[in-house]
């Protein structure tokens, strides 16, 4: 679950570094808002496909999406 927890905060992070609405986001990536805000709260285990997408939708690699330290 923490590792859960962390990707949603760190995609959380990259989005309003962006300067991005939750709604933005889901518009743009094509997902409902509901679920972005699912994943950035870790309630959820989001799919590689999923994330995916978010990442082409913010314009970064898949990659930095996990560039996080689990502590």
């Amino acid at each position: 679950m923490k590792y859960i927890k962390k990707f949603g905060e760190n995609l959380k992070q990259i989005r309003l570094n962006k300067n991005l609405s939750q709604e933005v986001l889901a518009f743009t990536a094509d997902i409902p808002i509901s679920q972005i805000g699912r994943i950035e709260r870790g309630e959820i285990n989001t799919t590689i496909s999923t994330v995916k997408v978010l990442a082409e939708a913010l314009d970064i690699s898949v990659k930095e999406l996990f560039d996080f330290e689990i502590k």
